[in-house]
């Protein structure tokens, strides 16, 4: 029987496996299967219980932790939208989501309830606030407790009507402006679920240890990870703070299996003269949400005798669309091939289909895609289901893929988007400044970072100093830490176009001849 619903799986795994171990929290904190069914079911319950209906949203603010799981697959079975958002988020940042999404509910940790708070005043009198659900602390005036959503009995919710309904709204940067909601269907959601699963040798079984060190509200964490293990009924490791040497005892403490993370870890943990015995219960390690060096894999393949097999994934995908695992050979550089049930083309500027081995625009094709963006589905798939990626590879004659460039001027930092619009309005609302440009650079730790060249108003004379403390102190305040700029360049103007558009071309040549030594 078709699956219309990814919480379908949880009622299978307790049907089936009830006493078996579905989650467990660093701190010690687990739930069986059976367990987690229940909760789930309660959670559904409650949500109708308190006037939560079909195609609301419901933002969960919250880190990796059980609450994060029970209330994500709560929210999909009661047919209800699910906008997980990154805890550590600024207010005015959740303010503008809560706006834009029309999320009725916030359920929210205590590590993020003084932002949330501050969010919903910044909304202001006139908006319709929604009300907040509080784990982890005491819920202030007006505000429930998550246990206050449980449900004493539980009743049964019919089947969803049509997986093509909305189940999750992620926020990404899209094609331009400020980080827009991908809409997930629950259709998108199982379809990459099930490709990955068709995936030979498997990333996963169901006697795994699955670290689940990458956030939940990234679709990385949500889909490949967490719905990888409701798929499989392995046992997912919930850490909610990464701590490189911390991880590494969780590993062996826990006989992790399965590691998936993102590059930046692999700098952390290479200079660590044990590796080989620390990641001992370790079989797979899988890497995604952004590039990762061919050096970096074959000095980690060689300390740990571990194989690290990467993919390349998007959140308007699912995310994965390829992986070295379904390559046909090991070839140095690629990100592997398309998963079964997606299809990859390239494109030149003029749509036309490139063909040998020439880079073109990628595009994907396949049902794990998305529906557009919020709210009214534009920029999602044309008409013959192919979208648009932005990125820039080539296909090998195997198939196999390799990323050369970005369309978009997207920035990824430890596997998170920053659009360097949003940035360069924050540094704009600096007084002082007359123009912004952002541009990311590479960054052995991060993969990318983000630097901000700033003009003053009225030139260099006395500013430099003075405008990039400025400039840090209000990006603090405005946005959340992985979009701050690691480097504040205030200079005298900015290259333009003949037609005033920034020539950030230019701006990576200066950061290139930065890192060759050829200037201060």
């Amino acid at each position: 029987m078709p699956r219309n619903d990814i919480s379908a799986l949880v009622a299978e795994a307790a049907a089936d496996v009830p006493d078996r171990q579905a989650l467990v929290e660093s701190g010690g904190r687990s739930l069986t299967w059976a367990q987690l069914e229940d909760e789930v079911a309660r959670l559904a319950t409650g949500l109708g219980a308190h006037g939560v209906r079909a195609g609301q949203r419901v933002m969960i603010v919250v880190g990796n932790r059980i609450e994060f799981v029970t209330t994500y697959l709560a929210v999909l079975r009661a047919q209800v939208v699910a906008v997980p958002v990154n805890p550590r988020s600024t207010a005015g940042e959740v303010a503008r989501m809560v706006a834009d999404s029309g999320s009725r509910l916030v359920v929210v940790d205590e590590t993020a309830l003084d932002v949330v708070r501050r969010a919903l005043e910044e909304l202001g009198p006139e908006a319709t606030a929604p009300t907040v659900v509080v784990t982890g602390a005491e819920p202030g005036e007006g505000e429930l407790a998550l246990d206050d959503l449980r449900a004493d009995v539980v009743r049964p919710v019919p089947p969803l009507p049509d997986p093509e309904k909305l189940a999750a709204l992620l926020y990404t940067s899209g094609t331009s402006g400020l980080p827009r909601a991908a809409m997930l269907s629950h259709r998108a959601l199982l379809a990459n679920i099930e490709q990955v699963a068709a995936v030979e040798p498997p990333m996963m079984h169901g006697d795994d240890v699955v670290l689940g060190v990458l956030p939940l509200f990234h679709v990385y964490g949500l889909n490949a990870v967490l719905g990888g293990v409701l798929r499989h009924r392995a046992r997912l490791l919930l850490v909610e703070h990464y701590d490189p040497q911390a991880v590494l005892d969780l590993i062996d403490d826990e006989a992790c299996s399965v590691v998936p993370i993102a590059p930046p870890v692999f700098a952390h943990w290479l200079p660590d003269e044990h590796l080989r015995e620390r990641l001992g219960p370790v079989r797979l390690v899988l890497s995604g949400s952004a590039p990762l060096e061919r050096e970096v894999i074959e000095q980690f393949t060689s300390l740990t005798g571990i194989p690290v097999h990467q993919g390349y994934g998007l959140t308007e995908a699912a995310p994965v669309v390829t992986s070295t695992l379904c390559s046909k050979e090991p070839h140095a550089g690629s990100v592997g091939a398309a998963l079964p049930g997606i299809e990859l083309r390239l494109v030149d500027e003029t749509w036309g289909q490139v063909e040998g081995e020439d880079p073109g625009q990628i595009q994907v094709r396949g049902d794990n895609l998305f529906s557009g963006y919020w709210p009214d589905g534009s920029d999602g798939p044309d008409a013959d289901g192919w979208y648009s990626t932005g990125d820039v590879g080539f296909l090998d004659a195997s198939g196999d893929l390799f990323l050369v460039d970005r369309v978009k001027e997207l920035v990824i930092v430890s596997g998170f988007n920053v659009y360097p619009t949003e940035v360069e309005d924050v540094i704009r609302e600096v007084d002082g400044v007359a123009d912004a440009a952002v541009i990311g650079v590479p960054d052995d730790e991060t993969g990318e970072a983000v630097v901000a060249y700033v003009v003053p108003v009225g030139g260099l004379a006395n500013a430099r100093t003075h405008l990039e403390e400025a400039v840090r102190a209000h990006a603090v305040v405005r946005l959340a830490r992985f979009k701050h700029p690691s480097r504040i360049e205030v200079v005298d103007e900015l290259p333009l176009t003949a037609t005033g558009k920034v020539q950030k071309g230019r701006l990576r040549g200066i950061e290139r001849r930065r890192v060759q030594g050829l200037l201060e």
